[in-house]
């Protein structure tokens, strides 16, 4: 065995702790095992001790990029339990990429949303500042 299949093998045997997550990944333990009452995570356990592996790693790193782009959990583990299908990661690629492109358009449609917005209240402010300056104007000469 080559050392980078040794190197391999080693990170896909080693376990974590809900501990060690939680530090590596800033989330709560609470947060784990709401992913794992979802059925998003699926660590062993030993009495109440949660031991989780490599896959329950890299599902997690995941669930939290999908979250920032905006993913529902269903969505999410819809798109990770396609891996189960055994096609070589077809589906779950195809179905993947699908998702992704729809959540890039709506991001993109939603950063236009929010510049207009931005400046919308860019000119609402320079009104309110206008005529807050007329007013301080009138009241400093009627003093």
């Amino acid at each position: 065995m080559s050392e980078s299949n040794t190197e391999l093998r080693t990170d896909r045997d080693k376990t974590y702790s809900i501990t060690e997550l939680c530090r590596e990944f800033k989330v709560t333990p609470r947060t784990l095992r709401f992913y794992e009452q979802k059925g998003l995570l699926a660590p062993a356990r030993r009495g109440w001790t949660r031991i989780f592996n490599y896959r329950d790693r890299a599902r997690l790193k995941l669930i939290l990029r999908g979250k920032r782009v905006g993913f529902s959990l269903e969505e999410i583990k819809e798109m990770l339990d396609l891996y189960q299908l055994r096609d070589g990661q077809m589906t779950q690629l195809t179905v993947a990429s699908s998702k992704l492109r729809e959540r890039l358009v709506a991001l993109r449609e939603q950063r236009i949303e929010i510049e207009e917005a931005i400046l919308d209240l860019e000119r609402t402010c320079d009104i309110v500042d206008g005529m807050l300056k007329e007013k301080n104007a009138k009241v400093a000469q009627s003093a």
